[in-house]
């Protein structure tokens, strides 16, 4: 008899999220040497890590024979002070994700939902499906989350709304007047998730979002390393709640879940502030870059505020698909109900424009 007869039915009716292409995979299915391909297809710094991240790193190799600090000592301390929040109000997972999954832990169940925007990071209906809870999607307003509609969308199951912000993979952004008229009337019975993963980068003015949980409202607000530091191979992400959301999330939390590398790295990177000026100021000009080739080809997009845009290119797929053959990797958005559009990531100067050139090659105005 096959084991698979016995697993979690909710488990069994879940699609896998799909990253983005590696290289390597790419380079080997196509047959295209690995030097000849570049990835824009997952929002990844093209800077590199944090340089005071990787100094830090190498002097900690002697160290990784011993198990990691459960409670993240040193990096909840240096975040606390970066903060200026006392050291209960953080929690830490192997990226924001493991956080979402925390969540899903603590409040998602049959008999229960949570509210989205159709359009929003795809994580958020994966672990509803992961934990039997109805994900109930609100369509957007053009591509921003539209927060009214959400507002009304909450029911008396309702235990989490999430708020992608930049919305990942829209890059839109919801302004910190829509965030307030939200939050005045959002029901107490509901824990507000304030997904900011590209915070730091953005160079838009963000929502003070932690003002709620200075406030103690039923509010957690994500962040991550993987981005404006350079991280993403480290998976280390953290979540800032009032001390008793905290402790709630922290029962399902894994022991040594952030590896000793990631807390080394993620509390030096904290010193770097150049490191994420100088990448926001990549992000922009790249942005201007882009932007200005799209309007000169006729194609549509939504203009970015962070590290990454989205482009109307027809048939979304077969355009990933010929920039792959050209060692370009993008993401296609079929998966979010836009198969006509791609999402590229800006990358470094020469990366933008070789992926313009393969584009104009791709796409006829």
């Amino acid at each position: 008899m096959s084991i698979v007869k016995h697993v979690n039915p909710h488990v069994m009716k879940v699609s896998p999220y799909q990253p983005g292409r590696p290289i390597e995979e790419v380079a080997r299915e196509l047959g295209i040497d690995p030097e000849n391909i570049i990835k824009l297809a997952s929002n990844e710094s093209p800077l590199g890590p944090s340089p005071k991240a990787m100094r830090a790193m190498k002097k900690a190799c002697s160290e990784m024979h011993r198990y990691p600090d459960g409670g993240a000592y040193y990096l909840r301390k240096r975040i606390s002070e970066h903060y200026n929040l006392p050291p209960d109000y953080f929690i830490f997972g192997c990226g924001s994700n493991e956080l979402i999954e925390f969540i899903g832990h603590s409040l998602l169940y049959p008999g229960a939902s949570a509210v989205m925007s159709e359009k929003a990071f795809v994580i958020y209906k994966i672990i509803c499906g992961m934990f039997g809870a109805e994900a109930v999607e609100v369509p957007m307003k053009g591509l921003t989350h539209n927060l009214r509609a959400m507002l009304k969308a909450i029911k008396e199951d309702t235990r989490v709304v999430f708020v992608c912000n930049p919305n990942n993979p829209t890059g839109t952004m919801v302004k910190e007047k829509d965030v307030r008229k939200f939050m005045d009337k959002v029901p107490d019975h509901v824990l507000v998730v304030f997904d900011e993963a590209y915070a730091e980068i953005t160079y838009k003015r963000m929502p003070d979002t932690l003002s709620y949980v200075r406030e103690k409202r039923n509010v957690i607000v994500l962040r991550s390393f993987s981005k404006a530091y350079g991280l993403a191979g480290l998976r280390v992400g953290y979540g800032m709640a009032k001390p008793e959301i905290i402790q709630v999330l922290e029962k399902s939390r894994q022991p040594f879940n952030v590896n000793s590398m990631a807390q080394i790295a993620a509390a030096a990177a904290l010193d770097d502030q150049g490191f994420v000026s100088r990448s926001r100021r990549t992000y922009k000009k790249g942005a201007q870059l882009i932007m200005k080739a799209c309007s000169e080809m006729g194609l549509v997009f939504e203009p970015p505020v962070a590290n990454f845009m989205l482009i109307k290119v027809g048939n979304g797929f077969e355009v990933f698909n010929e920039l792959q053959k050209k060692g370009v990797i993008v993401r296609p958005m079929a998966p979010y109900k836009l198969p006509e559009w791609i999402r590229v990531s800006i990358g470094t100067e020469a990366e933008n424009l070789r992926f313009l050139s393969a584009l104009k090659t791709i796409v006829s105005p």
